[in-house]
């Protein structure tokens, strides 16, 4: 009579342990794993173990020199985060930039995919209700400090109290953000309608990283820094480049950081091979492209289909000193040109 008793005791527990099992498993799969690249859908066109860089780059091009750009207009700030002042260009909005890095970097030949950078793995459940970044212990400053989750945590906070207006929508669905171990930092979501919009744990990782120990500290004035004024006192950064000079209004010049600490790694294999890159400021279009033909700067991008039509009959063309060159895309585009009114009879 024991020994079936034991049987009976053993089957059960045996059912026990592998309800619980599964029940664990069942969990840990709606919680999704820690990965290195996410997609919007699908998988991730880089996600295996082989990646070594973007199909679009050359790991192998030359490096070094000078690449001289033009601007149309002015500038008197080097912070794009805020809505006073026109930023310097090289500083872009959102996402990884010259001088700044975002969590994660973003491919330019998939729909929406993303791969660590800051983050060196995103965790996303089924439900996309939350996503945890997990930091590169290597990621750091242009002052050798590491960059932290208070760092990340700092900026979130900064760029919805004192960023555009356009952060506080864009983040409005984020109910909480949180370190939850030393080098994670988890954001979740709220619900909108009853759901939960499915972009969000992406959109957190184009947080564009900055440093707290840099914007918490006193000025070269003695004063505590502003990050809600304009300034042109170039800011710390932990992106392939620097800004090494400032003419307000006139140009700003970036140069390569030589212990870049992101060099290596396969998002960034084969990108950022210029050792400075200068932006000249223009007031005139019609002299910026003069400036052009006379060599001032060293690529332009034409979108006048006039210009492009009538103004490239130089000889700088001919003789092969300015390389004109049609670059074929797939994506849609608007069209240029003139719509009449054919109900008024000067256009019938």
């Amino acid at each position: 009579m024991v020994r079936p008793l034991i049987n009976i005791i053993l089957f059960v527990c045996i059912i026990f342990v592998a309800q619980t099992s599964l029940q664990t498993s069942l969990v840990f799969a709606d919680q999704g794993q820690p990965q290195y690249a996410v997609a919007m859908h699908g998988t991730p066109k880089y996600g295996g173990p082989d990646f070594t860089h973007f199909d679009y780059v050359n790991p192998n091009a030359l490096k070094g020199g000078t690449l001289r750009q033009h601007v149309i207009g002015t500038f008197d700030s080097l912070n794009p985060y805020i809505i006073k002042g026109v930023p310097a260009s090289g500083l872009t909005f959102l996402g990884s930039n010259l001088l700044y890095e975002s969590l994660v970097m973003q491919s330019n030949d998939e729909p929406f995919s993303q791969y660590g950078l800051v983050a060196q793995t995103i965790q996303i459940p089924k439900d996309r209700s939350f996503v945890i970044f997990e930091l590169n212990p290597n990621a750091k400053w242009h002052d050798g400090k590491a960059i932290t989750t208070q760092d990340v945590l700092w900026t979130y906070d900064t760029l919805l109290e004192k960023g555009t207006p356009f952060f506080k929508a864009y983040y409005g669905n984020v109910e909480k953000a949180e370190e939850i171990s030393p080098g994670k930092i988890k954001f979740s979501f709220s619900k909108v309608e009853g759901e939960i919009n499915a972009e969000l744990p992406l959109i957190m990782g184009q947080i564009p990283v900055l440093p707290k120990h840099y914007w918490t500290a006193n000025g070269p004035d003695g004063k505590p820094r502003d990050f809600g004024k304009t300034t042109l006192q170039p800011p710390l950064g932990s992106g392939p480049y620097k800004i090494v000079d400032i003419d307000p209004g006139t140009s700003i010049t970036y140069e390569k950081v030589d212990n870049w600490w992101a060099k290596d790694l396969p998002v960034n294999k084969g990108r950022f091979n210029f050792d400075r890159i200068i932006y000249d400021y223009y007031r005139d279009s019609n002299v910026a492209l003069e400036a052009f033909f006379s060599g001032e700067y060293d690529v332009r991008e034409e979108n006048t289909a006039k210009l492009w039509a009538t103004s490239y009959d130089i000889d700088a063309v001919h003789n092969g000193d300015i390389i004109k060159q049609e670059i074929a895309n797939k994506r849609p585009s608007g069209m240029q040109g003139f719509v009449f009114n054919i109900r008024r009879d000067i256009f019938k």
